[in-house]
Parts: C-alpha cells; structure tokens; sequence
C-alpha cells in the first residue's frame, strides 16, 4: 500500500543517516577520540537534516489529508449526481410507462360512443393505471339543466362499488364552485372542508383526495376523483398525471354526449318525445326473445286520441300538437315503471310496452290511463276541452307468439274499442 510504501522510505532514509554515524563512534572510541567532534558535528547535521524532513513529511501529510478529504467530496459530489441522474431516469421510464398506458386509454375511449361505455371504459382503464387497491375512482358528469352532479361510475380495485353521495360530496362542490384540481394528503387536517358534514353525508372514511374539473371551452363536463382511506396516499405527480387524464376524458365525454344527443334525435319524436316506432320495433323483438328464454309475459298497448281530427279542424294544427304532447306527459308519469318502452306510434297513435306483465295488470293499468286522459282537460285558446283515448291490450306469449302479430292483435283491440264507442280498454 501507499502507507507501506512511504514507512519503508522514510526508514531507509534514517537508516543511511544514522549507520555512518554509529561507523564514526566505533570508530572515535577505539582509535581516535579527537574524532568525536567531527561526530557531533556531523550529529547537529543529521538532527538538522531529520528536522527538515519531518517538516516536509508533515507537509506532505497535510497534504495528502486535504487531497483525500478533496477526492471524498468529489465522490460524494459524483454519488449525489448519480442518484439525481438515477431518479431522473427511473422518473422518465415511469412517465414513458404512464403515457404508453395512457395511450391506451385513449385508443379505448375512442372506441366507446355512448356516454355510457364512456364513462365505465374511462373509471376501469384510471383505476388500472393507477393502482391503488384501496383507492376508489370515481367519475361525476354535470347536468347543465339542474346544475347537479350524478354519479356515472365508481370502481374500488377494478370492480364497481355502490356509493352514497350519488350527487357528490363536499369536495367535489368545492371544485364546481373552483372548477380547480383538488390536492388532499389527509382530509382531516384541511381548514376548508367540515369534517362533521363529510362525516354525515358519506359513509366510507376519506383522507386522501385527488379530483380534477373535466372542463371543454370552459364548460364543466364532470368531475375525476381518486380517494382512499389512508392519508398521504398520492403524490402531486399522480394528481398532474390525474389532470392529464382529465383532459383527454373531458374530450371523450363530450363526444359520447353529442352522439347520444344524435343518436336520441334520431329515434326520438321531437315534438312528444317519446321513442319513433322504427326504434320500437328493434326494441320490442329484443324484449321478446328475453322473454321467451325467462319464461315471462310482457304486455302491448296500443292507444289512440278519439276525435282527433275535431281538435285540428275546431282550434288548428297547433293546438293538435298541444294534445299530443299533454297525451306524452300523462303517458310518461302514468307507466313510468322500470324498463317501460313509450313509443309515438304515428299521428294520434301512441303504445306502451310493459315487461314481465301480466293481462290483468296491463288491462287495469290501460282503464287507468283512460280515466285519467278523461279527467284532465286540456286548455286550448282559453277553453278547457276534453279528450279521451282508446286503448288495445295484447300479450306475448299468450295471444301472439311474434312482434308482427303481438302489435296486430293489439290494433284489433284497439279497432274493437273504438267500434264499442270508444274511451274505453279491450283486449283479447
């Protein structure tokens, strides 16, 4: 070693200092002793001459400690550039990972049109990415008519979860009014939000939040949240990447929206709005065959406006349209039941489909409906005018076994009704 190297030096150098000295003493004390001055003469040089040496070695030392001490702080300079360059570079893989994956998202979304698929496709591929088990991704959608949030998906570990606040909680309200992203490491210690309200309002614990504003053109589309139970589970690095997100999904949801509005336009009467009888008959042979394999009934109503050409004739065309739409509104509060199919038919002529219903029940709920078409006039040119419908039942399987047939047998009833005096129900 270096250290072992320079001992030896050093010892040589005494060594050939100090044995001619010890040559000169044997020799002064046996032959010549006038010598021993030249000795300590020779004696005060070497002393001078180690003294110069031990100053120099002692500079050298310093030295050499000041150019260890130098190298040390170089390397620890290199290791701390090192590490930085380390996580630079693990920092940029996780982005290029990140952005791969989110290229992905993209391609997904792309291929969803309804909101609908949108919105599920959009909380099951952010949830994967982010990878969270205890986190729930939530995904809100603005509803500019009533100005409220509604709820459109949750996921907790890639599956869907049932959540309270289906309008959404006090964070999420803090960024309708803000429409900023919202960074929580632990709920509980932000000034802003009432942790006793949160506490009422939501069931599930929240600490960590993460939640972005889905804004196009500086209209609010929805609100992306992330939260979990346990405190400082995100990082700012997840909420820029959540906001990254954000922007591709606002883009995405606001197409899948402009589609269904299309796409409701196209099979949807604009004047009742209710569904055009195109859309009917794709509907009504699917609900069939469902029913056929489930072993269930499902009932066809058939109406019609009794005397409508009266209206047309006595108070003009637009008031013909003022019955119509009164007719759609007491039809959509009156079978408003789950998975009930309300069609216009064409011209005065309306039908309802009523899944999983028996005769007896479509035939009580037709007189219903009959009655109160009776008993709520309708106001045209300031005067209260009465109108009454028709109705024809049918029922799948019992008095017809396909779509053509079904909608036949409740015409015929609807005919017979009308030959009885109409205003009143007839089935088969």
């Amino acid at each position: 070693t270096p250290r072992q190297r320079s001992f030896k030096y050093y010892a040589l150098l005494v060594a050939s200092l100090l044995l001619p000295l010890l040559g000169f003493f044997v020799y002064a004390t046996r032959y010549q002793t006038n010598f021993f001055s030249y000795i300590t003469i020779a004696l005060l040089l070497n002393i001078l001459l180690l003294s110069l040496f031990y100053r120099r070695l002692k500079m050298k030392k310093s030295a050499l400690k000041l150019q260890r001490e130098e190298f040390f702080e170089k390397a620890n300079v290199l290791k701390a550039d090192l590490e930085k360059e380390s996580r630079v570079i693990a920092a940029f893989r996780k982005k290029i990972i990140a952005y791969s994956q989110l290229k992905g998202l993209v391609e997904k979304l792309s291929m969803c049109l309804s909101q609908e698929d949108s919105a599920h496709t959009l909380c099951h591929e952010a949830g994967r990415l982010f990878e969270h088990a205890d986190a729930t991704i939530i995904l809100y959608l603005f509803d500019p008519a009533s100005g409220d949030l509604a709820i459109a998906a949750a996921e907790r570990n890639q599956r869907a979860v049932n959540i309270k606040t289906k309008t959404g909680d006090i964070f999420d309200h803090w960024i309708m009014k803000n429409l900023q992203p919202l960074y929580l490491e632990d709920a509980r210690n932000d000034f802003r939000f009432d942790q006793e309200k949160l506490e009422d309002t939501e069931a599930r614990v929240i600490r960590s939040v993460l939640s972005v504003p889905l804004i196009v053109d500086k209209k609010l589309i929805g609100i992306l949240r992330l939260d979990s139970p346990e405190a400082s589970r995100f990082h700012k690095e997840d909420l820029r990447f959540l906001n990254t997100i954000g922007d591709v999904a606002a883009v995405a949801l606001e197409n899948a929206q402009l589609y269904d509005k299309v796409e409701d336009l196209a099979i949807r009467d604009s004047l009742t709005g209710l569904y055009l009888r195109r859309h009917l008959a794709d509907r009504l042979q699917e609900e069939l065959a469902r029913h056929l394999r489930r072993d269930k009934p499902a009932a066809f109503i058939m109406l019609d406006l009794d005397h409508f050409k009266h209206y047309n004739d006595k108070f003009g065309h637009t008031a013909g349209d003022l019955v119509l739409k009164h007719i759609a509104a007491l039809m959509k509060t009156h079978f408003a039941g789950a998975g009930n199919l309300l069609c216009r038919y064409g011209g005065e002529e309306f039908c309802a489909v009523l899944p999983e219903c028996s005769k007896e029940e479509a035939v009580a709920l037709a007189n219903r409906f009959v009655e109160l078409v009776q008993n709520e006039s309708v106001v045209l040119r300031r005067e209260k005018t009465p109108v009454t419908v028709s109705a024809g039942v049918a029922v799948f399987p019992e008095d017809a076994r396909t779509r053509e047939e079904l909608v036949q047998r409740a015409d015929q009833m609807l005919y017979e009704a009308k030959r009885k005096g109409r205003n009143r129900v007839c089935s088969i």
